[in-house]
Parts: C-alpha cells; sequence; structure tokens
C-alpha cells in the first residue's frame, strides 16, 4: 500500500512539476498554485498543489525567487524534467518536406550550412550552431562553424542580462562553441546550468548532436538558450536537423 502511495505521489509531482515548467517557460513568471490549478486540469486542489509544490523545493526541485512569488525549476527541476517527462517527437509531414525543401535549395555546402543554423534557430527560438563537417579531425583554428539566432538574446528582462553576458561571450569564442559540439553524439545531448563544461554557459542550457555522411565526414549542430526553454521542441528540431543534414550531404 505505502508503495502504491509513494507512487501516486510522485506520479502528482512530475505532473506539477512538468505544468511549472511549461507554465513558466510560456509566461517568463514564477508559478503559483492557482495557476496550476486554473490551466492545467490536474484534478487537485490548490491547497494540495502548495503541499506538493513544498515536497518539490524542500527535494530541490523547484526555488521560489522573490519572497511573494512563485516557484520557477532550478537546474536539478529541469533535469528531472527532461529525463523524465520531455521527449523527442517525430517531425509532422508537412514540417519535414517544408525542411527538406530549404536545405535542398543550397548552392554549396556555405549556403546548407548557413541555411541549417537559420533553420534550427526558426524552429526553437534559440541560438543555432553547426560545426562543418569533416573527414578527419582538424586544428580548432581550422574548424568551420556557423551561427545564426543571436538576436534571440535581445528580448531579454532586465533581471535576466547578467545571466546572458557570459552566453554572449561565449557566441564570440569559437573555442567555447566547438566544446560545446565536440561532446556530441549519435543521440541527443542536453546540459543544463551547471552541467556545462565552460563557465560562459553556467546559465545557459545546450542541446546538440552529430551527424555524418559518407561524402563529407561527420560534424555536429546544436542550440544554445536560456535555461527557461522549450526543452521538447528544442530536442525534437536538434535530432529531426541533424539527422537531415546527414542524409542530404550522403546523398549529394
Amino acid at each position: 500500500m505505502r508503495k502504491v502511495e509513494s507512487a501516486v505521489m510522485e506520479s502528482r509531482q512530475l505532473d506539477i512539476l512538468r505544468a511549472i515548467v511549461d507554465e513558466y517557460v510560456a509566461t517568463e513568471e514564477p508559478v503559483g498554485s492557482k495557476a496550476i490549478a486554473q490551466r492545467h486540469g490536474l484534478g487537485i486542489s490548490p491547497a494540495t498543489i502548495r503541499n506538493e509544490m513544498a515536497l518539490l523545493e524542500d527535494a530541490g526541485f523547484i526555488t521560489q525567487p522573490h519572497t511573494s512569488a512563485g516557484r520557477i525549476p532550478t537546474d536539478r527541476g529541469y533535469r528531472l524534467f527532461v529525463d523524465k517527462l520531455a521527449t523527442v517527437k517525430p517531425i509532422s509531414h508537412p514540417e519535414r518536406k517544408a525542411i527538406e525543401k530549404f536545405l535542398e535549395s543550397a548552392d554549396d555546402l556555405d549556403d546548407l550550412m548557413l541555411r541549417t543554423v537559420r533553420l534550427l534557430s526558426q524552429l526553437t527560438r534559440q541560438v543555432a550552431v553547426i560545426q562543418y563537417p569533416t573527414e578527419t579531425p582538424v586544428p580548432v583554428e581550422k574548424t568551420k562553424i556557423a551561427v545564426a539566432g543571436t538576436a534571440q538574446f535581445v528580448r531579454t528582462s532586465h533581471e535576466e542580462l547578467t545571466e546572458i553576458e557570459p552566453i554572449l561571450e561565449a557566441l564570440e569564442e569559437q573555442v567555447v562553441l566547438l566544446k560545446l559540439l565536440n561532446e556530441a553524439g549519435d543521440s541527443i545531448k542536453v546540459r543544463i546550468g551547471e552541467e556545462q563544461n565552460d563557465r560562459h554557459l553556467k546559465s545557459a542550457s545546450t542541446i546538440s548532436m552529430s551527424y555524418s555522411s559518407s561524402e563529407y565526414g561527420s560534424g555536429a549542430v546544436g542550440v544554445i538558450g536560456k535555461k527557461r526553454m522549450d526543452y521538447s521542441n528544442s530536442m525534437s528540431a536538434v535530432n529531426a536537423v541533424a539527422n537531415y543534414v546527414g542524409r542530404f550531404l550522403s546523398e549529394k
């Protein structure tokens, strides 16, 4: 009986964490129990939601940024959300055809790389970066990358400016971006906040994935954004674009 109760409580807390993340991503405001009860259809009272939020806060998954505010996810909360709740969804047929048409119009490799990052930035509303494919490892100074979407950080609240400045510095440092892309693997890799290996990215989340082709070799693609991002959408977009770029280059 106690195991059943524990499972129900854990499920309920995950539902509340999902609601907090979704609400915070959508509104950019700390989330209270009343908003969750009204908009997320969990079938439990605001009082019960407050009790569960207190447990989530005690466990380090959410925090209260101001005395009078609601709650926002912590790095640990985002990690639990990504591991347990976020999913990589297949893109729809119309989306796939749109991606194919846009990338197939590329004139050469440079144009393809630029189109890829512009497309990925539009799909995710994050900064997108791609490493050019190479057949063998090359020195950092000879590795080419393309970046798009830095304007995404223009729409930043005053409170977030101190968090954004190091990220903007990182976008100007090719070594930092290459370090991120070199960590990419055959499946989606998500790093959140303090999990980042570079100090410039400690206030960001990054999603990356490698791609490969028989003709051009391998590279990697990814996005960089605020921790308050739509993880499922961004993971799905990076996965789709990486797979398509690899197939497209193999067929050229």
